[in-house]
């Protein structure tokens, strides 16, 4: 609980975009403990790789990392399923693309079948969709990241281990399907992996370069 909640008032005071200067004794306005508390507190978070922390005269700079900024948007999902119930849905526009050729290989492991099959309620076709969105898409990518994922955790064959991931439920073109995002992925922003229970290229008679339409879809929507 004090990992999210010191992340948030650090995050209210602009550690986010850049870091912010404060002292301990600054700090526990925020956070209602001591100034050794809160000065325990940074050094923890900083521990723990949810902040960058450096020391100078009258107190430190602190921006939140990475992880910090991911805590928060996981936080931020769990309110929104609690509170919102509408739809919400995201518009993405883009143009199919050659992957790596790599969908196929590790779409079709056992470990990541069996997931899909109970997480997202289809098998899917053993390949990937590579979409590369227009300018404006990859600017709205972020929202993605606002509505709370299916999780697909990594695994084992017992041979080499195999990453974890996220999910996030798609309509393209009318044909339902996933957006898989990797943990650790070495694709750009702008562009979108997307599994579906059928070979999309076929059924859609889509090619390198012709535009498609993603809709994203978020069952949970806060006016």
């Amino acid at each position: 609980m004090y990992r999210t909640e010191s992340l948030k008032k650090l995050a209210l005071l602009g550690a986010i975009e850049k870091p912010v200067k404060i002292s301990s004794s600054e700090f526990t306005r925020y956070t209602s403990t001591s100034s050794k508390t809160a000065a325990r507190v940074l050094k923890q978070l900083e521990e723990e790789q949810y902040i960058e922390r450096q020391l100078v005269a009258g107190g430190q700079m602190v921006q939140l990392r990475e992880k910090g900024v991911d805590l928060l948007k996981n936080e931020y999902a769990e309110y929104r399923n609690i509170f919102c119930r509408d739809r919400n849905d995201i518009d993405l526009y883009g143009n199919v693309i050659t992957g790596l050729g790599e969908g196929q290989y590790y779409i079709s492991r056992d470990g990541y079948m069996s997931q899909f099959r109970d997480k997202l309620g289809f098998i899917p076709y053993p390949g990937t969709l590579n979409v590369r969105l227009d300018s404006v898409s990859a600017e709205m990518r972020e929202k993605i990241t606002l509505i709370k994922p299916i999780v697909v955790h990594g695994f084992s064959d017992g041979e080499r281990s195999f990453g974890g991931g996220k999910c996030y439920l798609i309509e393209i073109e009318g044909i339902r399907g996933a957006v898989v995002i990797p943990d650790r992925t070495h694709y750009p922003a702008d562009l979108l992996e997307i599994i579906a229970p059928v070979k999309l290229r076929e059924m859609l008679r889509i090619n390198d370069g012709d535009k498609v339409k993603i809709v994203v879809r978020d069952p949970q929507r806060c006016e």
